[in-house]
């Protein structure tokens, strides 16, 4: 499997002003603030958002410990939220508007990867073919992003999916996605809105990425302009995408899309950042590296949109922006 996520106390804020490489006019300031799991201070990936604010993700890069977060305030209460035992640890991707129903996945004893939705006190097992990870949820609660495999490691054969049923999706209804997508080695589905778009990414031969977006069956693939490995990886009700990307160098970088405004997000002092997930209010929750080597869980919130001034149109004209971040997620045992 390929891994797109990089793997104390909530506080520390850094501020980063970022501009659009499509439409130079337009700058965007974001404040990032550190989301640090307090049971597992060098490993925090926060990767779902609601519209009131509540996080999900997971700490621990070996043993997942998933947790549902009310914040602000800092530092915030942790709920822990781990399918009964799953002794390889549960990963928490996607919270619904109402904050009631969360979905994932979680690794059994004997190495199983198995998506679930939990409502309540009720997980929801979801499992196609040998291995499944649900990656997301829209806010409705109804549909559900992910992938299956009929390789029980989930190395290969990654299928990207939907899942409809909800809220209780015990009667699971899979839809195959990667059908609609251009030949490749791997796809996964990883976000979906209550319109029904969804947004994934598909591997090529050459192991490079390629992020889609998939609108009433019609699939729009793209990169980051200048990248030549980008991944989708969340979408509000607004249409809005975000994901990660590689630039020239290796590097991995977080991006927004706003109907094809491309801008990067990297909080201060990232040596490689992932955002996961956006609500509709355009607050983004992510990951990064830190130069000590730790993943930091990440929240930004969009400030303002303000022109620059004429020096700096022209050296977005150059193509200063382009470029951005490795493999992602750490998704499987």
């Amino acid at each position: 499997m390929f891994s797109r996520y990089l793997s104390p106390a909530l506080g520390a804020i850094a501020t980063l002003e970022l501009a659009s490489a499509a439409i130079p006019a337009h700058a965007v300031t974001y404040t990032f603030q550190d989301i640090i799991d307090p049971a597992n201070p060098t490993f925090t990936q926060a990767l779902g958002i609601n519209g009131a604010g509540a996080i999900v993700g997971y700490g621990n890069m070996t043993i997942f410990n998933g947790f549902q977060l009310v914040f602000p305030p800092p530092p915030g209460t942790f709920t822990r939220l781990n399918v009964p035992g799953a002794t390889g640890g549960t990963q928490v991707f996607g919270i619904t508007a109402n904050g009631l129903t969360t979905d994932g996945f979680s690794v059994s004893p004997a190495g199983v990867n198995s998506g679930f939705v939990h409502t309540g006190s009720t997980f929801t097992p979801i499992l196609q073919n040998a291995f499944t990870q649900l990656l997301g949820i829209n806010p409705l609660g109804t549909t559900a992003a992910g992938y299956s495999s009929t390789d029980p490691a989930g190395m290969v054969g990654q299928t990207a999916i939907t899942v409809s049923g909800g809220p209780s999706f015990t009667t699971p209804v899979f839809t195959n996605i990667n059908a609609l997508l251009p030949a490749n080695m791997n796809s996964q589905a990883t976000g979906v809105n209550n319109s029904g778009e969804v947004v994934g990414f598909w591997e090529n031969a050459a192991g490079d990425f390629s992020a889609f977006m998939d609108v009433g069956g019609m699939i729009t693939s793209f990169q980051f302009p200048g990248s030549m490995s980008t991944q989708a990886l969340g979408v509000n009700d607004l249409g809005e995408i975000v994901g990660d990307y590689l630039d020239a160098g290796g590097v991995m970088h977080g991006f927004l899309d706003n109907a094809g405004m491309f801008t990067m997000l990297d909080p201060t002092g990232s040596a490689a950042t992932t955002i996961n997930g956006i609500n509709d209010l355009g607050a983004v929750v992510g990951f990064y590296v830190n130069a000590a080597g730790s993943t930091i869980g990440t929240l930004g919130t969009p400030a303002t949109t303000t022109t620059p001034e004429p020096g700096s149109l022209a050296l977005l004209a150059t193509g200063l922006f382009g470029i951005g971040v490795a493999r992602r997620r750490r998704k499987t045992a």
